[in-house]
């Protein structure tokens, strides 16, 4: 297979994004995508629930918040520009009882550092946002809003091959060697040679590391998140979205509503481990995800800390009732009557031997390659950006060996 300059293990977006970017600054450099699934954006981009994140949650000055604040004007524009449907619905962070007062002014005043407009509201002010939500008061998030990232992916998809980029689907990377004069993907589909390769492998990222020849810093443990869909006669129960107060103990949102941008209303997720990283079910077992996450003592640490919510996560995984409980805390009409099953979805969650969550974006470089060794939820807001900064660690490459795919021969 003839050389490119750019190889990306991972068609979710974003790899997607990062091709783009780069077709856009490099005209003149081939870029190939190489996906093991037969399309694109069937994992973590194409199950999430479409929410254009506005960065309110996220620690000031960190990459989270940094991509995520300059990612979702770039993914706003993209959509504009595209004609793809988004909408700034806004949403509420609601506290329903005392309790989560002290939380919910950490969280305003982080949105208020990042920049995001915001505003503590009444009882009263939520009732006129969101009739049937319970609560003693909530933070309003006006710019929060929704998108469908699988159509983003589909029009990014064909601005990379309209600009003579390559996506290979189908394509499992089984191998890479690294020398001083590049690199070599062996794929299922073939040898990929290439100048520089990119790992955006997701749920597969710590394998593509050590694959490239890098010890990972932190190891992916695979959390399901398993969502309910309103059925029709009960989506007025939600007009835009509606989220709990997080508990600062526990790395996960909580259950919350979201309006999605082609209609429905969904409800989710909890977060369970799954016996796979692709185990979208829970009868879905991989001896060899599960091994390495059992076997793994970063994981066993984080059990021991978190196992009293853990088992809150299953119990509501296995009774339904369970989850409609947590579910009316935040709308306290909702029956089980009202929901249907969703499908899943799965988080990558980095973590590291001593036990703690890697909570930010986390890249491990050699002068060949770039491992995005972490991109957590804001990522699917954030990829354009994540794209833009990922090939500015390129280009300083391509300034050092200053050689096209011609000189290359």
């Amino acid at each position: 297979m003839s050389k490119t300059h750019v190889a990306i293990i991972g068609g979710g977006i974003v790899g997607l994004a990062t091709a783009y970017r780069l077709v856009r600054r490099y005209p003149d450099h081939q870029v190939t995508i190489l996906e093991k699934e037969a399309g694109l954006a069937e994992h973590q981009t194409g199950r999430n629930s479409g929410v254009l994140h506005s960065g309110i949650y996220y620690k000031p000055g960190s990459l989270k918040a940094i991509n995520c604040r300059q990612g979702k004007l770039a993914m706003q524009e993209f959509c504009a520009a595209e004609g793809i449907p988004f909408e700034l619905c806004g949403k509420v962070i609601v506290a329903i009882d005392e309790r989560d007062l002290a939380s919910l002014e950490k969280i305003h005043e982080r949105g208020l550092a990042n920049g995001v407009a915001c505003e503590i509201i009444s009882k009263e002010r939520l009732a006129e946002l969101e009739p049937h939500a319970a609560g003693i008061r909530a933070l309003h998030v006006p710019e929060a809003g929704i998108v469908d990232y699988k159509q983003v992916c589909q029009r990014l998809a064909e601005h990379i091959t309209s600009a003579g980029g390559r996506i290979m689907t189908g394509a499992r990377v089984e191998r890479i060697t690294t020398s001083a004069g590049g690199v070599v993907v062996h794929s299922t589909l073939g040898d990929v040679p290439a100048d520089y390769l990119v790992n955006c492998a997701g749920l597969h990222s710590d394998r593509v590391t050590a694959l490239s020849g890098q010890p990972c810093e932190a190891q992916i443990v695979p959390f399901r998140g398993e969502y309910y869909e309103l059925r029709p006669g009960a989506a007025r129960l939600c007009r835009n979205l509606i989220y709990p107060t997080p508990d600062p103990q526990f790395p996960f949102l909580g259950v919350h509503f979201t309006r999605m941008i082609h209609g429905g209303v969904e409800c989710g997720p909890n977060a369970v481990l799954a016996f796979a990283r692709e185990g979208y079910r829970l009868r879905d077992v991989n001896l060899r995800d599960l091994w390495e996450t059992l076997s793994f003592r970063g994981f066993r640490k984080m059990a021991r800390r978190h196992w009293k919510m853990g088992m809150g996560e299953l119990w509501r995984s296995m009774s339904k009732s369970a989850f409609v409980r947590a579910l009316q805390r935040l709308v306290p009409e909702i029956q089980a009557a009202d929901l249907s099953p969703a499908p899943a979805g799965i988080r990558a969650q980095a973590l590291l031997p001593d036990g703690m969550l890697v909570d930010d974006f986390l890249f491990q470089e050699t002068d060949r390659v770039v491992n995005v060794c972490n991109a957590p939820s804001p990522a699917a807001t954030a990829s354009l950006n994540i794209g833009t900064l990922i090939v500015d660690r390129l280009a300083q490459r391509f300034d050092a060996t200053p050689r096209s795919l011609k000189d290359a021969g």
